[in-house]
């Protein structure tokens, strides 16, 4: 069975940077598992996984802008070194989150001075080639347990299921999940612009 949309995919992977070194690698574990077309891994290959067989083995080289994005320097801040209470010595490399209106993002220190710290909350992968080698080991269709964690129900107006007129970005109305009152992205059926965004594995 070929790997398309909806089946569930088992892949043995190493990822390594332009220079050769290994960043991660499933050697030695379980091999990875995750549903195509459900966002579990970053896009470049998720598209390059589309059409391979159980047993297949072949390298894909992700550019950034289908990885972990370009390098965005508006994302870096200086901060001072009592926002990070409760720890005694900040260090660079140290990883924290921090609590946004789109919950938690987590952000890495990238260097301490005297008083301040410049936090960096770009993927330490952003700005990098993903030079990834894969082997196949099982594909097989998705069942209605697996696809079940994405269901994800949009209201957009409407509540238990009624018929309602979707009033997705109208004044005084928003998207309840996802939309941010953009009508281009309603249907009115539900759609709103809605994903739901299972956990990316890193690599």
């Amino acid at each position: 069975m070929k790997i398309a949309e909806k089946t569930v995919v088992q892949m043995h992977y190493t990822l390594k940077s332009d220079e050769g070194a290994v960043i991660d690698s499933s050697e030695g574990r379980e091999p990875l598992q995750y549903i195509q077309g459900m966002h579990m891994i970053v896009p470049g290959l998720e598209k390059a996984m589309v059409g391979h067989d159980m047993g297949d083995k072949f390298d894909v080289v992700v550019i950034p802008a289908e990885g972990y994005g370009e390098y965005d320097e508006r994302m870096t801040q200086e901060v001072p070194l009592n926002v990070f209470q409760g720890v005694d010595h900040v260090e660079a490399g140290m990883m924290f989150y921090a609590q946004t209106p789109n919950g938690p993002m987590p952000i890495r220190i990238k260097s301490v001075g005297e008083k301040t710290a410049i936090i960096d909350a770009n993927h330490e992968l952003a700005g990098k080639n993903l030079n990834f080698a894969i082997e196949v080991v099982s594909v097989r269709e998705a069942t209605e347990e697996d696809l079940k964690p994405f269901e994800h129900h949009c209201c957009c107006g409407g509540h238990d299921g009624e018929d309602h007129e979707c009033k997705c970005g109208e004044e005084g109305h928003e998207c309840e999940c996802g939309g941010h009152g953009n009508k281009e992205n309603c249907d009115g059926n539900g759609g709103c612009g809605c994903e739901h965004h299972a956990e990316h594995h890193g690599k």
